[in-house]
């Protein structure tokens, strides 16, 4: 459908279209304001060049186009008594959501320093893009937002997050035309297919093409608009367009658009809900297209600006040194006519407030862009339910993320009229051996379906697409929206979201910081078919670096685990679910495993974060151990303990000492990580000068680098995985990684005082052992039977 500007039959009143462009001028004016003043905000005298920032910094091309959605966001909103939340995808327009905020009040009632007049109004102006101010981004400060918009490609499926299991919720968003080039972005236009018109709430994506980027002209501004009409159908959706540069007649066509685009959605709920319908809607989407600058300096220097990439971010950028620009700024400010729109205090006038809806209902207010204020305690079920029997360590072997799947099925039944918990995934559900989720809730799906398809569900909780960046989106707007989830992804391929949970833990690291800002659940990842059971897939599949990369964020706001058998995961997922403003990674394994601690040793050890497993080494006591092995990770854990094994049966007069860590945090110092030990304790458990023999899931540099202030990092030797991968054996794996048992019980020999020369036989014992292996295996095509039929013995 298009609603052309030339052409639109109107319900709106004069009235209501004088007040509506009221609200419009006065978003644009505090916008340009923000961007360039710091005194003189009414323009109660001539402007001078100390009224500017001696800095000018924002992004002004966007804003105009913002401010005229939340305007007409603010109309239908009262008019319809809407529960509605907004996502500005252009969130570099941070001017324009601030002036809105400012305009209906929330700003004030956030920051009450901020007040709704001149005063105010000039603090409004100076704070931004300044030292000791705001972003200028929609960031975590700025109130009604979830959704910074810093990197773009998220919006979209941040909205569907957010309207998933909010069935009175309508979530609009903006997608700037620079952002709907993104690959992320691309993708999650098919969130339509897994969105419930009964159970969710409807997302309203108003693509705004205002032509170009910083330099560049966009794609699908410059495409026909039949193509793009073809393109949306495509993805599901029916458009209406709203084009133009005449306010008047923008208005009017942008009223007519917004009211088109909500009947729709209600009928088509309601055809849902109330009449049993199950095609799939195609929903309504809004192309907007606007002059990029709009309202703003046509010309500069004899130089096009509006209506093109000039306009981009500051298009009078001389205005302190050159009089002709300091010229235009005031006239481009008096254009919207401020004595009309703020009183003689600086109070925004009735008629510009006359679209503004009241309370929560207004786009700052909503609670649910605070998640935190709607979030609920999950169920969680005790964890004895599901613990396995443990008579004693390395007797039995279960499958961990299996066994997790029982607690999650219970978790997805417990939550089943609330409905706030969701599970995503990249199409891996049943790969990572979390299956038995699918007898509490299937996956949700809304598009065709077969007879051979299982678990299908078009209320279904379980989300699978294969698009990394679509299920971190949706469980990102998820949480930041009040709700629980968990994210089961392939260990190598989680690396695809580096750069989206970079800007979440940056938000969660802000909000902390915002004593408005309630909790929210964590996020909550489980990387399993890790590293060292990738032996079938082969290289590509073998890459532990996304806890490298967690770790380089905010202490504060992240926590690594490495549970080393089934109830040690069950104890770890059990508190990272209960946890709020973490992103908590947990890296457990998807295949048979040997359960090692009781779910009451489990519960301690995990508390502890990382300890000595009497059980397992030779100490007496009596004496310091010769050695530490220290091991994080289950395949770690399993070569180390093996070793200890070989030492006890070799070298039995050798006092070993094994030392588990879960919370590889535990290894930072207590005043770089709220989890990190001090050097006493560190040192009691790794003594200060013995030799610590270290077996790591991940990069063997990580170890070194969170323990290289340690006394005794000088004798720390870390084995792990050293980019050495193929298509081979579990056990080749390990070995060609030198994370072996027999390559451990070799570093032991070669760093241990005196051992060199007495255990030099032993050492050839291990070595031959090894080459026999190579052998093996490429004759065989499995591991060695004393590797494969191992069983722990101590």
């Amino acid at each position: 459908m298009s609603v052309d500007t030339q052409q639109v039959p109107t319900e709106l009143e004069e009235d209501e279209l004088r007040t509506l462009d009221a609200h419009w001028r006065a978003a644009n004016y505090l916008a340009v304001g923000q961007i360039y003043l710091m005194a003189n905000p009414l323009l109660t005298e001539p402007l001078r060049p100390e009224h500017v920032k001696p800095r000018l910094l924002g992004h002004w091309g966007t804003s105009p186009g913002l401010n005229l959605v939340h305007t007409h966001l603010n109309r239908v909103i009262k008019a319809r008594d809407l529960d509605a939340l907004c996502i500005w995808g252009p969130g570099h327009g941070g001017p324009a959501v601030l002036a809105n905020s400012w305009l209906e009040g929330t700003y004030t009632e956030t920051y009450p320093d901020i007040t709704r007049d001149a005063a105010g109004m000039a603090r409004l102006f100076k704070q931004f893009s300044f030292p000791g101010g705001v972003p200028s981004h929609v960031a975590p400060e700025t109130p009604g937002s979830i959704h910074e918009g810093g990197e773009l490609g998220y919006a979209l499926s941040h909205a569907y997050g957010a309207a998933l299991d909010n069935p009175g919720l309508v979530v609009a968003c903006v997608i700037g035309d620079g952002e709907a080039e993104t690959g992320p972005l691309a993708a999650s236009w098919h969130s339509n297919k897994f969105l419930d018109p009964v159970d969710d709430g409807a997302v309203l994506p108003i693509l705004h093409l205002n032509g170009y980027k910083i330099a560049n002209p966009t794609v699908l501004a410059r495409i026909p608009e039949a193509e793009l009409d073809d393109l949306l159908r495509g993805y599901g959706h029916d458009p209406i367009h709203v084009t133009g540069d005449d306010p008047a007649a923008v208005h009017r066509a942008m009223a007519a658009a917004m009211d088109t685009a909500l009947d729709r959605i209600a009928a088509l709920q309601r055809a849902a809900r109330e009449d049993g319908v199950t095609d799939r809607p195609r929903w309504p989407v809004i192309v907007l297209r606007t002059p990029k600058g709009w309202t703003g300096p046509a010309e500069v220097d004899g130089l096009p600006v509006e209506g093109t990439w000039r306009a981009h971010q500051v298009p009078l950028a001389a205005v302190r040194d050159n009089p002709e620009h300091l010229r235009q700024l005031e006239t481009w400010l008096r254009s919207y006519r401020p004595e009309e729109l703020f009183d003689e205090h600086g109070a925004p006038r009735p008629e510009v407030l006359a679209c503004v809806p009241a309370g929560t209902r207004r786009l700052g207010a909503t609670p649910h862009a605070n998640g935190g204020l709607l979030v609920r305690e999950l169920p969680l079920p005790p964890l004895e339910k599901y613990a396995v029997e443990v008579d004693k360590p390395g007797a039995t072997l279960h499958e961990p993320t299996r066994v997790l799947g029982d607690l999650l099925e219970d978790v997805m039944a417990a939550t089943a009229e609330r409905r706030d918990f969701r599970l995503v995934g990249p199409d891996e559900t049943a790969s990572n051996r979390l299956q038995a989720v699918y007898a509490a809730s299937g996956k949700a799906w809304q598009a065709e379906t077969l007879d051979v398809d299982e678990h299908l569900d078009r209320h279904g909780r379980v989300m699978e697409i294969l698009s990394e960046h679509t299920c971190q989106g949706w469980l990102e707007g998820y949480l930041l929206t009040g709700r629980h989830g968990l994210f089961s992804c392939y260990e190598a391929f989680v690396h695809i979201v580096d750069s989206m949970v970079n800007q979440h833990v940056k938000w969660l690291r802000t909000t902390r910081r915002l004593p408005w800002r309630a909790p929210i659940a964590s996020l909550n990842y489980l990387l399993t078919s890790h590293v060292w059971r990738q032996d079938h897939n082969g290289f590509s599949h073998q890459d532990p670096g996304f806890v490298d990369h967690i770790l380089n964020k905010s202490p504060e706001a992240v926590r690594v685990y490495f549970p080393p058998d089934a109830n040690t995961l069950l104890s770890v997922a059990d508190h990272a679910l209960r946890s709020r403003d973490y992103v908590n990674v947990i890296v457990a394994g998807k295949q048979p495993c040997f359960d090692w601690l009781s779910m009451e040793e489990a519960e301690v050890h995990c508390a502890r974060g990382a300890g000595i497993w009497e059980w397992a080494g030779t100490e007496d006591g009596t004496r310091e151990p010769d050695v530490v092995l220290a091991c994080a990770g289950d395949v770690p854990t399993l070569e180390v303990l093996a070793a200890a094994q070989l030492l006890r049966r070799h070298l039995p007069e050798l006092a070993v000492r094994v030392v588990n860590v879960v919370d590889i945090a535990r290894l930072l110092p207590s005043e770089e990580h709220p989890h990190g030990m001090n050097d006493f304790e560190y040192d009691g458990l790794f003594t200060a000068d013995k030799p610590v023999i270290f077996a790591y899931h991940g990069y063997p540099w990580l170890i070194h680098r969170l323990a290289y202030r340690r006394h005794g990092h000088p004798h720390t030797h870390v084995r792990g995985y050293k980019e050495i991968g193929t298509t081979t054996t579990p056990f080749d794996m390990v070995l060609s990684n030198d994370l072996d048992r027999y390559r451990l019980v070799m570093d032991v020999i070669d760093r241990v005082p005196g051992l060199a020369v007495r255990a030099a036989a032993v050492r050839q014992h291990m070595q031959d052992v090894r080459q026999r292996h190579h052998v093996w295996i490429r004759e065989h095509g499995t591991d060695l039977p004393e590797v494969a039929d191992w069983t722990w013995d101590g």
